[in-house]
């Protein structure tokens, strides 16, 4: 399971102070893990006197509990209250099924035809050798989504979103700014293989210019095998 948290440590702060003592295998471990977070633990009404070793499991679900639940209870009874006008929450809780859909965010799987429309194409003026160089190329990169989405293996679709964007699956508000493509025009010739380059924090995806489908192909796989990513398993 995987929680956000947020607080006055910041959520990744928080998060690895909670997961090293999640980790402490000895009494001593487990004391100075605590220590940074002594503050927080009063404000949450998880602070108690730590006897043994045994008391980790109990102290980390106390701090799940005040996080997931005790923290955000205030606001959620008022959104209860709220959802009770004109008998949507009865409604909700007789038709839970029906309400699914508008409640809970579910993914749709992604295809070759999602992806290729969710990327913005940045294409030189017309006309000018650019253009024909990218031109030659936005086939091979649609044809190689079509290969991705076909085959099985280690490589997916939504492997290439993340490498593009940090994002293995298109959130609920969808991407911003949204995902682009431009392409690699001022990379020394002759210097090893051209691999796609990527800028996440404004999604986008640089193609290499090759000119035939097999190099484009290597090229995007060398590139996408070799990537460490972020984190995600």
């Amino acid at each position: 399971m995987c929680v956000m948290f947020s607080d006055d440590f910041g959520k990744v702060d928080l998060y690895a102070k909670v997961k090293k003592v999640s980790e402490c295998t000895s009494l001593d471990e487990l004391q100075q893990a605590t220590e940074p977070l002594t503050d927080y633990l009063a404000n949450a009404g998880c602070l108690r006197p730590l006897k043994g070793i045994e008391d980790k499991d109990l102290l980390v679900e106390e701090i799940l509990m005040f996080q997931v639940v005790h923290r955000v209870s205030g606001a959620f009874e008022r959104f209860k209250e709220g959802m009770k006008t004109l008998g949507v929450l009865d409604a909700i809780r007789m038709h839970p099924v029906a309400f699914r859909p508008l409640m809970c965010h579910e993914p749709s799987p992604l295809t070759a035809d999602v992806l290729e429309n969710l990327f913005v194409i940045r294409l030189s003026a017309v006309g000018s050798n650019r253009r024909r160089a990218e031109e030659c190329v936005v086939p091979f990169w649609r044809d190689y989504l079509m290969d991705i989405e076909e085959q099985e293996g280690p490589l997916t679709l939504g492997g290439i979103l993340a490498f593009a964007t940090g994002a293995n699956e298109i959130p609920p508000l969808g991407l911003s700014p949204r995902p682009s493509l431009d392409f690699l025009h001022d990379l020394p010739p002759g210097q090893g293989r051209h691999l796609p380059t990527a800028n996440t924090c404004i999604n986008c995806l640089k193609l290499p210019l090759v000119n035939n489908y097999e190099d484009f192909k290597d090229s995007m796989e060398f590139a996408f095998r070799n990537t460490q990513g972020f984190g995600q398993e």
